[in-house]
């Protein structure tokens, strides 16, 4: 497969699930804001978010203050911002255009369909109504765009780059969600809010009802970081999205890409091993900023032994 056809495949996955994930992370936040707090402990909250995505200047540069509408004008439909789902979905559009010949027709006209839609929706309509159905259009799209691909195309390269994108990302924003709402919530105040707040995270990662029907029990910060960490059956587990990437890299190995295929397997294997006591103990953040720098590292790998020169 020619590197440009490759490099336009891997980014159509990766922007159409950053679009997804951002939404994921801003609908926790948004539900989370909802229960009674000051509001200088909501406006932390939104800080976070752009520091998670090092937008922090870039946020400066157009808003005078955090706040939830203007975090939200930024990070869901600013044109200018890279990050923002708007942003995201056109350059997802874009990267499919480029390689109209590879894709199904289903799979162009579900990425196009969703760009045309996100075009006739209006900001303040949306925040007027409630962002939440908003991030509910995003995940469905998203979930569509993948169902659509994973059940036209062919199971060669051209798959193989496209779910070793949407893989890559989907584990580090993962990691993100986790290393935000995790080190929030953990010292909350036992009771009901504090399990709303616990739901909220759970179900921003779709990951609510797998808990209760693998634990059973009361939502506790451990479990929850066991799940999202170690569970290799959750699908957007660390685990999981290490494993699939191991998994991918070999069918589309070429002789520069040994390196690369060594770290995934490295990465693989200490999530495989790994006991989430110990995941504690050695402290979570440093785990997750672990993870997500393995995971840059092993995305320049890929860009270096794959795609098109930066």
């Amino acid at each position: 497969m020619l590197s440009r056809t490759a490099d336009h495949l891997y980014w159509l996955a990766r922007c159409t699930e950053r679009a997804e994930n951002m939404a994921r992370l801003l609908d926790a936040s948004y539900q989370m804001s909802m229960v009674p707090q000051p509001l200088a402990v909501q406006n932390e909250t939104w800080r976070a978010i752009l520091a998670l995505n090092s937008q922090e200047e870039a946020f400066a540069q157009a808003y005078d203050a955090v706040n939830a509408e203007n975090v939200l004008r930024f990070t869901v439909v600013d044109a200018a911002n890279p990050s923002s789902i708007y942003s995201c979905l056109r350059a997802a559009r874009e990267n499919a255009h480029a390689v109209r010949g590879t894709l199904t027709a289903e799979v162009w006209e579900t990425v196009n369909a969703t760009w045309i839609e996100l075009r006739q929706q209006d900001v303040d309509q949306i925040l007027a109504r409630g962002v939440s159905e908003f991030f509910d259009w995003v995940k469905l799209r998203s979930a569509l765009t993948r169902g659509v691909t994973f059940g036209t195309m062919l199971r060669d390269d051209a798959l193989h780059f496209i779910r070793l994108g949407g893989l890559l990302e989907r584990g580090d924003n993962t990691a993100r969600i986790l290393d935000m709402q995790y080190h929030i919530l953990r010292n909350g105040d036992e009771g009901a809010s504090d399990f709303y707040r616990w739901g909220a995270l759970l179900r921003s990662l779709s990951a609510f009802q797998v808990y209760r029907k693998v634990y059973r029990d009361a939502i506790t910060p451990a479990r929850v970081a066991e799940l999202l960490i170690l569970r290799k059956d959750l699908p957007r587990s660390l685990h999981s999205c290490a494993d699939g990437i191991a998994r991918m890299l070999p069918l589309i190995a070429n002789s520069a890409s040994a390196e690369t295929q060594r770290k995934a397997g490295l990465l693989h294997a200490k999530l495989h091993f790994a006991r989430i006591d110990d995941v504690l103990a050695g402290g979570l953040h440093e785990f997750l900023t672990d993870f997500m720098d393995c995971i840059y590292e092993i995305g320049a790998g890929i860009s270096h032994d794959f795609l098109l020169p930066a």
